[in-house]
Order: structure tokens, then sequence, then C-alpha cells
């Protein structure tokens, strides 16, 4: 499938941009000839990206470095973008945090942290870009996780915040559709390659264990992910909003599984609890 046509000159912008999938998703538009803004926390790989951006193909690439928790510097941030490049024609929001824990082990500042940088930080992006979204036509893409639908031992705080990242998005499908922008997010499954996959599975074993488990017979590649996203974002998806696509090879039609309750128990035997 050709994008090229319909990316090329149009205006993207990825929070969390800088790292893993999400700079993943930026490397493909780039490669579409867009220009193309990124943000992230670090100043430093927001600045290798950007020079892998322009080598890709955006010429037109920037980006700076804020916290999505802070809602003044993602508001500075994203007018600062739309006054070098205009208005956003795509908008990607995946930044996230997570660490396994317990609830009854985790620190209530520790279950904000999720819910200020996951939920928050989205509800922070959607209105600092809100002024800034081309009417008619932008797309919205929030990157989400199994745990906005599954339940995960250990994940009471990504589930509380990630579910509330997709309620996120249905509301604002039917709160901002009515001025010709779409909003949907995209739950990617295990994908090769990222700091996610490594913390999942350590070691060789591991990842074999956990390929099983995949009914398509494989991980995912970012570019799969980014390939959703091209498609969510571009003309041919026109009437698809407000809808939570997993890019995860049919794995989370089995639930959250053996891995949900490995994590439970690995995480009862470090506290020493039974179960």
């Amino acid at each position: 499938m050709d994008f090229s046509a319909t990316f090329a000159g149009k205006t993207v912008v990825v929070i969390g941009g800088t790292s893993g999938i999400n700079r993943g998703i930026a490397e493909a538009f780039a490669a579409l000839g867009t220009k193309l803004a990124v943000a992230s926390r670090s100043q430093d790989k927001v600045d290798d990206t950007v020079a892998a951006l322009q080598a890709a193909g955006a010429a037109d690439a920037i980006g700076t470095a804020f916290d999505v928790r802070d809602p003044d510097a993602v508001a500075a941030g994203l007018k600062q973008f739309h006054e070098a490049l205009g208005d956003f024609d795509v908008l990607v929001s995946g930044a996230a945090g997570n660490f396994p824990a317990l609830t009854s082990e985790m620190s209530v500042s520790a279950f904000k942290t999720v819910i200020d940088i996951d939920l928050m930080g989205t509800v922070h992006v959607m209105k600092g870009a809100y002024p800034y979204l081309k009417r008619p036509g932008a797309s919205i893409i929030n990157i989400s996780a199994p745990q906005s639908f599954l339940p995960y031992e250990g994940q009471a705080h990504v589930c509380a915040a990630k579910a509330g990242v997709d309620q996120i998005t249905r509301t604002l499908s039917m709160e901002w559709g009515v001025e010709g922008i779409r909003v949907n997010s995209v739950v990617p499954g295990f994908i090769e390659g990222t700091e996610g996959a490594r913390r999942l599975a350590p070691t060789k074993d591991a990842e074999e264990h956990l390929r099983a488990d995949v009914p398509i017979g494989r991980w995912g590649t970012v570019g799969d992910v980014a390939n959703a996203c091209l498609f969510l974002c571009s003309d041919m998806a026109s009437y698809i909003s407000g809808t939570v696509l997993s890019v995860d090879g049919a794995l989370y039609q089995r639930g959250s599984g053996k891995f949900g309750q490995m994590m439970g128990q690995m995480l009862r035997s470090a506290s020493g609890k039974k179960g």
C-alpha cells in the first residue's frame, strides 16, 4: 500500500517519539515526506531522533524536550511545533510509564506516577494539541496497551491508566468528531527489539515460550504497529473513529493467560507472599 501521496507535506507530531515503537512510527511517517515534530523528556534523545528523521526523508523535522506530566510545558511545546510546522494533520500520543508491582506493595505515589504519565499525560497532550488540529481531517492515535481491557496481576496502576486512555479515545471521537477530527487507539502486541520485549523475555528460552503463545506464530515488529497507524491516519480509514485496534497477532484473544499469572507469582515470591 503506497501512502506517499496521502502524507507528503503533512504535519505529524509524535509525543514520546524518540524511542521504541513511537520512534518507529515517526520514522515511518518521515519516509513518506511529512513534516515531523517529536517530543520526549530527554533532549539528547530528541536531537538524535530529529537527525534520524531528517535522514529518513523528513526535511522539516524538529523536536523539543518536555514532561507530559507538566501541562504548561506540553502546551508550550505544542505551540512551538504549530508555529514552526502549521496545523497538525496527525498526532500520536505515546508517552508511557510502567513497572510491575502488587497493589498491596505499591506506594500511593508510585501508583500515581503511572496515572500521571499515562492518563494525565494523555489529557495534557489532547488539550494542548486541540487548538492546532486541522479541521476537518486531523487524525489522532493514542498508543494504548492490553492492560486497558485485560486484568494483569501486578499491573493495577497500568490497567487503571490505560483503561482511562481508551475511554478518552472513545469520548473524544464523539466530542471532536463533529469538527472532523478522528481519534483511535492502537494496542501493540509483543514487539521485537523494544524495551518491553526485553523485560518480558530476558532469555532466549523465555522469548521462545512467549512466541509460542502468539497464534500467528511470531512476535510483531515496530513496522507492524507503524503500518496500522499509517492506515488509521489515511483517507482509507476516514470512517474509522473511536476504535481500539490491537496489533497483536491475535494474542490478546487468549486474555492475560499464563503471562498474567506468571507475573503475579513472581511478585508474590519476591515479597514472600504465598500463592
